[in-house]
């Protein structure tokens, strides 16, 4: 079924300016897209919703020229529409912003907006044209705050994702798609990030977003598409639309438990910190986890969250500190390798350049920190390593063709269960967890933290950081609150609201030693 289309004023029907109608998409024996159809109106936001390989990237793609479609037609106020590629999409007024920023760090701002789109005379740039284009733009999105000539690298990542949609605008871009616009941002450049796209609404672009925060999206958009398996399975106005239906919409099951419990018991402490204070971040940290438990630490970006679990696993200089690791007192661990040897493991909040090798296959991801068992006089026991390789995927419920699968084409959420299942192969006892559920699905969160519920009640010891409070609230049994590189006193999760954690995230009240 198609969208309805809005209505103007005068109650007249609005042409969509962008149709994409019965698109399908094969890749081998799998079908990635089936007969999606979708409408985009000028002045509007229209949020793709799905869990991770539900079909948004290729739907996407296809509209960017990245991809051809095997069935189907796309039509662009009203003409036909098949770009051969990104950059013919681009001239014809289709941008995409993604994820991972598209920005040269080391040249200008003015440089990044004008590249591949340089104004010349006589084969010499027109350096004063590009000044005044790029002013403009910036003026256009109410950020002359940002200089052309500044370095593109020293600014925040929130200022480098609008020097994209500057460049996008100086195409005359009529669609621009964000394809996860805030899961690297502070609150402060999301909410700038809102704004721009409010202005570009009134603009009359039409704007197509994707993001796994629901509650986000339902502030921002004014319609949403829901894609499950390649099909689009919902769709209508948000306004009045329920989370709960539209959640269970994409996994396609109720979801009663977002945070499921698994019942499990605080033993004995396995780690201890006192005074640990890093070269920079953190300044001052003590802390006692206990086995079967799950402490979560909450803070603002740049508190000093990521470089405590970073110093305890030995990654980040430390400057002073003691830690006391299963009775084994002294500073802390010197190297990961000796973290690992000591049973703690760390998931890094990038998996993408820390936590994973994209390139290298499923099993290699998933047994690289702990080869020495499959090691036999200098030789590798593959069929070993095969083997214990399968047992995890089944374990983990991970989605993938098999070991020999590149990991880099896997969905998030996948990803992020090997990442996992790479700390429970290595035999790790404690777990330091930086935003284990960033970037995926909210089906695959659920999995995640009934994972992370089901490790405490195995006795494992579970450090959690998180950005979104309503999952620290929901998974963890106590909470401490990092400001401005000082580690608060873990409370019981029962005696903590949000109010209260942001409190004590922007008041930094907590004693330094």
């Amino acid at each position: 079924m198609d969208a309805a289309p809005i209505e103007t004023k005068k109650n007249l029907p609005v042409r969509p300016l962008l149709a994409m109608r019965n698109v399908a998409k094969r890749f081998g024996a799998s079908r990635a897209l089936d007969g999606v159809s979708i409408d985009l109106y000028p002045g509007e936001v229209h949020a793709l919703i799905g869990e991770n390989g539900a079909g948004k990237s290729t739907l996407m793609k296809v509209l960017s020229g990245a991809y051809r479609p095997d069935e189907g037609e796309m039509r662009l106020d009203g003409e036909p529409y098949a770009p051969r590629g990104p950059r013919e999409a681009l001239a014809k007024g289709v941008a995409m912003i993604y994820q991972e920023l598209a920005i040269a760090p080391h040249l200008s701002v003015e440089a990044n907006v004008m590249l591949g789109q340089e104004r010349t005379r006589l084969g010499m740039v027109r350096k004063g044209e590009h000044r005044r284009i790029v002013r403009e733009a910036m003026k256009m999105l109410e950020h002359l705050d940002i200089r052309a000539e500044a370095r593109a690298g020293s600014l925040s990542v929130g200022a480098q994702q609008l020097i994209e949609v500057a460049r996008a605008l100086v195409c005359e871009a009529r669609v621009i798609v964000f394809d996860e616009p805030t899961s690297s941002l502070t609150e402060r450049d999301a909410e700038r990030l809102f704004a721009v796209i409010d202005r570009l609404k009134r603009q009359g672009l039409a704007i197509v977003y994707i993001s796994h925060f629901l509650e986000e999206v339902q502030r921002v958009a004014d319609r949403y598409t829901v894609l499950r398996d390649g099909r689009a399975v919902e769709r209508g106005a948000m306004k009045g639309a329920a989370l709960r239906g539209i959640i269970a919409a994409m996994v396609g099951r109720d979801l009663t438990e977002m945070f499921p419990k698994v019942p499990h018991e605080a033993g004995e402490p396995v780690l201890d910190l006192r005074g640990l204070a890093g070269r920079r971040l953190p300044r001052w940290a003590d802390l006692t986890l206990h086995r079967g438990e799950v402490l979560g630490i909450a803070g603002l970006v740049g508190a000093g969250r990521t470089e405590l679990l970073r110093a305890i696993f030995g990654l980040d200089e430390v400057r002073s500190g003691e830690v006391t690791i299963k009775g084994h007192s002294g500073s802390v661990a010197a190297s990961p390798r000796r973290s690992i040897r000591e049973g703690i493991g760390f998931l890094s909040e990038d998996r993408k350049e820390e936590g994973l090798a994209l390139g290298r296959s499923v099993e290699e991801n998933l047994t690289l920190s702990a080869l020495g068992r499959y090691a036999r006089f200098g030789w590798l026991r593959l069929g070993s390593r095969r083997r214990e390789t399968r047992q995890w995927i089944e374990a983990m419920r991970i989605r993938t063709q098999g070991p020999d699968q590149r990991i880099g084409a896997l969905s998030g959420g996948n990803q992020q269960k090997v990442a996992l299942a790479r700390l429970l192969h290595q035999q790790a006892d404690v777990l330091l967890l930086d935003e284990p559920t960033r970037g995926i699905d909210v089906g695959s969160k659920a999995e995640i933290y009934r994972m992370i519920g089901s490790l405490a009640a195995e006795g494992k010891a579970v450090i959690m950081v998180s950005s979104y409070l309503p999952e620290l609230m929901g998974v963890c049994d106590r909470i401490a609150v990092m400001s401005r590189g000082v580690l608060g006193p873990a409370r019981p999760v029962e005696e903590w609201t949000e109010h209260a954690i942001m409190e004590d995230a922007t008041g930094g009240t907590a004693p330094i030693g």
